[in-house]
């Protein structure tokens, strides 16, 4: 069946017609059964690459006699421990089945036919299409150097335009936007628009003159900022995330929150990780180490790269990236081919351990070299 001929089409909500799935990344039991391959690395879907603490395997564990029962809907002791980390009341605080549940609540509660959403070329792909499900029009910004362009997008702002999505950093890009500016765009921005910072990758990155947007909550009431258990704290296939906002905001996004979109082990895990300081160091510390073996290698291999500031590197592989794909995934290599961000010859990879980092640049060069 094609789109086209799906026979309630023509009841659906305007803008499902023209929407495309979000498409992630090719899990490893695909690849063995596809191929028969048993030794695969997965580097496509920016997971740390350590897993998650023990601490919160013990509190995943510590859940399991309780299965049969609902979580707290209302997630009260991970609200709290959110709260004291960002130094915020709990009453700011959204929870979500990841951090894209808060992003598609977010579309929910402030888009509809006839208002606007902005976001940027090479922007992550749930901005348009949480967007496009509630009937939104779609205004991308061209991006520079794959990165915000800042002033081009205040320039779009409209009457109509009622969210803005930001991502610091940019999936798939890597790229970054310091302090100066991004505060400078915020403020920027009309007090009935809502702006919405996705950090995400936050916990990576160490540049002196990187942001923390949770910081200014206090001056920008039309601020959201989002945050996500699946990267640094390795809680991936458990979906907890969360957002934090004015109160105002953060009434309106848990009225249309499920009660129950935070399960058991997600609450206990996510809070549990919070404390465990040493383990973050540690992936953070992997994460740079990776990186840079991973563009020690590139530079000396030869294809061009975006300089990135997550767990991830987009490289130029010079060619249609599908046929690059193809090959690496036959040398049991899983990267991720961003065509479908209007990339045609980029390739995203994780940074893995150091022995996958190694098995990945000689899959590369053996297949950039054919």
């Amino acid at each position: 069946m094609t789109q086209d001929s799906n026979q309630f089409l023509n009841i659906a909500t305007p803008g499902i017609a023209n929407l495309k799935p979000y498409v992630p990344g090719k899990p490893v039991s695909d690849l063995e059964r596809e191929l028969g391959i048993n030794d695969s690395i997965k580097l496509v879907s920016n997971e740390n690459p350590l897993g998650c603490s023990e601490k919160a395997k013990a509190a995943i564990q510590a859940e399991l006699s309780e299965m049969a029962r609902y979580p707290d809907g209302g997630g009260f002791a991970l609200r709290n421990a959110l709260a004291e980390k960002h130094n915020i009341d709990s009453a700011c605080i959204t929870l979500g089945n990841g951090s894209n549940d808060v992003l598609d609540i977010i579309a929910r509660v402030f888009l509809a036919p006839g208002y606007e959403s902005l976001f940027s070329q090479y922007a992550f792909a749930v901005y348009p299409i949480s967007s496009q499900a509630v009937g939104a029009t779609l205004n991308m910004a061209p991006a520079s150097n794959y990165g915000h362009d800042l002033e081009e997008m205040i320039n779009r702002v409209g009457e109509n335009t009622r969210v803005v999505w930001i991502a610091n950093p940019n999936n798939p890009t890597g790229t970054w936007l310091n302090s100066d500016e991004l505060e400078n765009f915020v403020a920027a921005i009309p007090k009935n628009v809502i702006v919405v910072v996705d950090e995400a990758y936050i916990e990576y990155v160490a540049e002196d003159e990187y942001p923390d947007a949770s910081l200014w909550l206090g001056k920008y009431p039309n601020l959201i900022v989002t945050r996500t258990f699946s990267k640094a704290y390795g809680l991936a296939s458990l979906r907890i995330g969360y957002g934090l906002s004015h109160p105002d905001v953060a009434d309106l996004l848990n009225r249309v929150r499920q009660p129950f979109n935070a399960n058991s082990m997600a609450l206990a895990a996510a809070e549990a990780a919070l404390e465990d300081h040493a383990f973050i160091q540690q992936a953070v510390r992997v994460n740079r180490e990776g990186m840079s073996q991973l563009a020690a290698g590139l530079d000396a291999m030869g294809p061009e790269y975006i300089p990135s500031v997550g767990n991830f590197i987009t490289i130029d592989v010079g060619q249609p990236v599908e046929a690059v794909d193809k090959a690496l995934l036959q040398e049991g290599c899983i990267a991720r081919p961003v065509a479908n961000y209007g990339m045609p010859n980029h390739l995203r990879v994780t940074i893995g351990l150091e022995d996958e980092n190694r098995r990945f640049l000689s899959a590369l060069s053996k297949v950039l070299n054919k």
